[in-house]
């Protein structure tokens, strides 16, 4: 544990007096330590030290790069009010202690909230007990019903901005491209999280051979949104095709329907979403196989994620339509 002043270096001094102002009475900083494995966003769990002469943790996180700076109001009030939303639900997500959206008060735009027990699993071992969860996890997050309805979602990405890995078959993507310059089917709306992925997921795992793994938490709330089951369900998919291989993108919306989600009437109306989010990963294959090196999967380059998006995109679009 670090002490009052490796606390201070290791926070901002304006976003540390912030924070400080958010405590019970009685507490103060004692430690903190940086988390990896997130994208948009620097985070960083606090030790605090208790009146009683305990500890506890919160989470701070911060939107630190120009990109994420400009888009931080809105995503950090969507994610203060999908906390405060998830409050009394069931669903494990962290409790909001404060915000500050504009950095009004911080260096940057800043979120405080609770920290959640136990950890990202993003290794293959133990994966087929941990998609299972996955999948009724999310179909819990969809059945949350808002008394206010978050913004309708967003997708970013259009057929002229999608990356073509080197050595991809042309004519698949050509007609993957092609499939998401139509526009999107018709949807039946619910609440969704909007980046729900194993990154985002805390996991327990309580013995070596993982028989007892649970969920203790979902995080990462700023794109919370209002949309079709199917673009979750398809966002988790392309995620668990990069990391863990092109069959398990394609066996995830097995599990969720498996599990009593709902997804679009027809299998062409599934594949759209599917191919949609795929090539929204095009963009941003070399960011996502860096933060995964970041965390011990060092064998997941950039090429190699690259060839794992080619053969799961050349999966679905060899989907019979439906």
């Amino acid at each position: 544990m670090v002490t009052d002043h490796d606390a201070a270096a290791i926070v901002r001094p304006l976003t540390l007096a912030w924070v400080s102002r958010h405590l019970e009475v009685g507490e103060r900083i004692v430690g903190g330590e940086a988390l990896h494995g997130g994208i948009t966003a620097e985070v960083r769990r606090l030790t605090l030290s208790t009146r009683d002469g305990g500890t506890r943790d919160l989470v701070l996180r911060s939107f630190v790069d120009p990109f994420s700076v400009e888009r931080a109001e809105d995503w950090l009030n969507r994610e203060a009010g999908a906390l405060a939303l998830l409050r009394g639900t069931g669903v494990p997500a962290p409790g909001l202690v404060a915000v500050d959206p504009t950095a009004a008060q911080c260096e940057y735009p800043s979120l405080l909230m609770t920290h959640l027990p136990g950890r990202t699993v993003l290794d293959d071992e133990g994966l087929h007990l941990r998609v299972p969860l996955l999948a009724r996890q999310l179909v819990a997050i969809h059945a949350v019903r808002p008394t206010v309805r978050p913004r309708t979602f967003e997708t970013l990405t259009t057929a002229d901005t999608v990356v073509v890995p080197n050595g991809a078959n042309a004519a698949v993507w050509a007609a993957a491209i092609r499939m998401i310059r139509q526009s999107p089917p018709p949807y039946e709306g619910r609440f969704l999280h909007r980046d729900f992925q194993p990154g985002n997921v805390l996991f327990a795992v309580p013995s070596p051979h993982r028989a007892e793994v649970r969920i203790t938490g979902v995080v990462d709330w700023a794109a919370a949104s209002w949309g079709p089951t199917d673009l979750d369900v398809a966002h988790c998919s392309t995620i668990l095709a990069l990391l863990h291989g092109p069959a398990w993108g394609l066996r995830f919306a097995e599990a969720y329907e498996e599990a009593g989600g709902v997804l679009a009437a027809t299998a062409s109306e599934r594949l759209y979403w599917q191919v949609r989010d795929g090539l929204a990963c095009s963009e941003e294959v070399q960011v996502i196989a860096q933060s995964w090196q970041a965390t011990g999967r060092a064998e997941l380059t950039t090429q190699a994620v690259e060839k794992r998006l080619d053969a799961y995109v050349t999966a679905l679009m060899d989907t019979p339509p439906g």
